[in-house]
């Protein structure tokens, strides 16, 4: 179990990493195209997402839950990767009444498909959680 836990942190560092040499270069040459958006303010019980660097390759961003933050507008139709800043548990709310519980350690690095049907994330804890995502376009 521990093998396969670091071979599958191993590639997650591994396509991280292989994003930043992408987008570095591809943000090189579409200087004009590149964005980076002042930090939106979170409504009171939304989660704070701060936009670091979005071209026409990835959008770069960190989200910070507070405790009993609710985030309505979760990227789920790309492919993400997510590093975990600050660890905890997250409950997903899914359209069709399913709930799911997701626990998050600090360090992670995980790497998320697509999926197929919507859900609502809420922080149910009592401490933030806060994750760094690239998110592939």
């Amino acid at each position: 179990m521990k093998t396969s836990t670091r071979l599958f942190s191993a590639l997650a560092v591994g396509v991280f990493l292989s994003l930043g040499l992408i987008a570095v270069p591809a943000a090189a040459q579409d200087k004009g195209k590149e964005t980076k958006a002042a930090p939106a303010k979170a409504e009171k019980g939304a989660t704070k997402i701060t936009p670091l660097l979005e071209n026409d390759k990835v959008k770069v961003y960190e989200t910070l839950y507070r405790p009993g933050d609710e985030n309505k507008a979760v990227a789920t139709s790309a492919s993400r990767v997510l590093r975990v800043l600050k660890g905890g548990t997250i409950t997903r709310t899914y359209a069709d009444g399913k709930i799911e519980k997701v626990d998050f350690k600090t360090g992670d690095v995980k790497f998320l498909e697509p999926f197929k049907t919507a859900y609502v994330s809420k922080n149910e804890g009592k401490s933030d959680i806060q994750f760094y995502v690239v998110q592939l376009k």
